[in-house]
């Protein structure tokens, strides 16, 4: 047997993932604070010895406004609520630069990622795309892919693991990430509760129960087997646990949480399989010492089960070369 492997995947948006549901004023501070928390992340991830995949939006890798929207695709989404495109009138708000408009532009931050050569940068869609909402179209998903493949390539990244907004996955699309070069995608956990839905058939109930997921055993640990080169590109590497941000109503169940994600490593690691964990560095943005002090409990944890279990730490790309180094391939 193998030894398992934790995997964390970051969604790198900053305000084109929330445009629809939160204005700047009320998320303002959490998004700034994005760019203090990546930072420290990375420092934590590297003294720990942990590789991340960070699935960036395409739109942040610019730093102007000019250059952003002459890299913006032809056939663009036509949802049938129009407030879930960027394009409707979104993006005429856009400031002119990174230095005025922190919120819109991230090619610093880029930067940042790529100064610490272990950790991979994946594509989260150029325009934060929502893969199963009503009236958008195969053809301008793939445009929408395109479009984050010539903007990833101005940094010399070269796009390889995928990360669904608002993990819609939609099965339909495999096959032009699998054409445009993706090789790895984090799907969903198994089960009811993290079925892909869009915004509409989304309830209450389900998010409910995601809730009390965190610090009670509803779904299991959520480890899953290695992907297989049989099964074909792009692999999926599914996602095992949300990690939650520090919250000061459930300040109390501090130590459930960590206990739900450390066993669930422990599983993983006993069993050769794979434990994936994500979040959005903006989670961070507030409370950023508390966020920290628990990331690194989590890492620190990693380093007890590498050291007793030969537990790895890899990308979502690191993945998907194994499997098909495996098979020949």
């Amino acid at each position: 047997m193998k030894p398992g492997a934790f995997i964390i995947s970051l969604d790198l948006e900053l305000y084109w993932g929330m445009r629809d549901k939160r204005r700047i004023e009320d998320y303002g501070a959490n998004l700034l604070g994005a760019r203090n928390a990546l930072p420290q992340m990375l420092h934590a991830f590297d003294e720990h010895g942990v590789k991340s995949t960070i699935a960036a939006v395409g739109l942040l890798f610019f730093d102007r406004k000019d250059t952003m929207i002459a890299a913006l695709p032809a056939a663009k989404p036509s949802y049938t609520n129009k407030h879930l495109s960027p394009y409707t009138d979104h993006i005429e708000r856009v400031g002119e630069n990174e230095l005025t408009d922190p919120y819109h532009f991230g090619a610093s931050l880029i930067r940042s990622i790529q100064e610490h050569p272990a950790h991979e940068v994946g594509c989260h869609t150029f325009s934060h795309y929502y893969c199963l909402e009503k009236g958008q179209t195969e053809a301008q998903f793939e445009a929408d892919l395109q479009a984050a493949r010539e903007a990833a390539a101005t940094f010399g990244i070269d796009l390889r693991s995928f990360v669904f907004p608002r993990n819609q996955y939609n099965a339909n699309y495999l096959s032009i990430c699998r054409t445009h070069g993706i090789t790895a995608y984090r799907g969903n956990e198994e089960g009811w509760l993290y079925a892909a839905r869009n915004g509409e058939d989304e309830g209450l109930v389900r998010r409910a129960f995601r809730l009390l997921d965190t610090w009670i055993d509803l779904s299991g640990p959520n480890c899953h087997s290695f992907p297989d080169a049989m099964d074909g590109l792009p692999f999926n590497i599914p996602s095992s646990r949300f990690l939650r941000p520090w919250n000061s109503r459930w300040s109390a169940l501090e130590g459930l949480r960590l206990r739900r994600i450390t066993r669930a490593m422990d599983h993983a690691a006993r069993s050769g399989k794979i434990f994936h964990l994500w979040w959005h560095p903006h989670n961070f943005g507030m409370n950023l010492d508390r966020n920290l002090d628990f990331l690194k409990q989590v890492l620190a944890h990693f380093s007890s089960l590498r050291e007793m279990h030969g537990f790895r730490s890899m990308t979502m790309g690191e993945v998907a070369r194994e499997a098909l180094t495996e098979h020949g391939t």
